[in-house]
């Protein structure tokens, strides 16, 4: 079973069977949120900005300092393989945010892909195939810095993932203007979804059905 947190903005933290990855740290004193405070394996960090880049909030395990991986290419550690993808914090080439890499990571045969701060309205297809066999799907969805909420349904329908987890949207004391994840529920159809603290999934237990899944800020 693969146990999932979301920890605010765009971090995540995914503990697996043989060990834990999270992605795109945040720095409290840049955007708000409280301090975090947390341990991995392995750190994921999508782009340079402080709400994605703060190494020093997570420990390593066992006295050791987590592997860190800052763009893309392919890594394995621990028995979890991951597959760093280029892509665009903007529509604009990267012309006014520059680059972002979205991870492809799998854990204990769940397939997961966190798309950072993209700001692509479309991913292209080699990114597509890169990507193909998503699972799990953390997608940015506050706008201003990323996609907005009625972009996501077109990203969501290229990479066909198995369940959706919006991140990147306002949350009490932020910092930055972003628009209420109520807004993608809306779009999606799915206003009555509640948060649920932690999600835990497996290969066996997978949804045939995209399924929608609002994780509560672990804060």
């Amino acid at each position: 079973m693969v146990d999932i947190w979301f920890l605010g903005q765009a971090c995540i933290k995914v503990k697996g069977k043989g060990a834990t990855l999270v992605f795109d740290p945040y720095d409290s004193n840049f955007i708000g949120l409280k301090p975090l405070k947390t341990e991995a394996d392995i750190v994921c960090v999508t782009h340079g900005h402080g709400d994605h880049n703060h190494l020093e909030a997570v420990r390593g395990t066992d006295g050791k300092e987590p592997f860190v991986i800052n763009g893309p290419g392919e890594y394995e550690i621990s028995g979890i393989n991951v597959v760093g993808v280029d892509s665009f914090h903007d529509d604009e080439q990267g012309a006014k945010r520059g680059k972002n890499t979205i991870y492809h990571a799998t854990v204990d045969d769940v397939n997961i892909v966190h798309l950072g701060d993209l700001g692509q309205k479309k991913l292209t297809q080699p990114q597509i195939e890169e990507l193909s066999g998503c699972d799990v799907l953390f997608i940015p969805v506050g706008g201003g810095y990323t996609i907005e909420a009625k972009d996501a349904p077109d990203i969501i329908a290229q990479l066909e993932p198995k369940i959706v987890v919006p991140i990147h949207y306002k949350l009490p004391g932020l910092k930055v203007e972003l628009a209420e994840v109520a807004d993608f529920l809306k779009v999606m159809g799915k206003e009555n979804v509640e948060p649920v603290g932690k999600l835990s999934v497996s290969r066996d237990r997978l949804p045939e059905e995209v399924e929608v899944a609002v994780l509560a800020a672990q804060q």
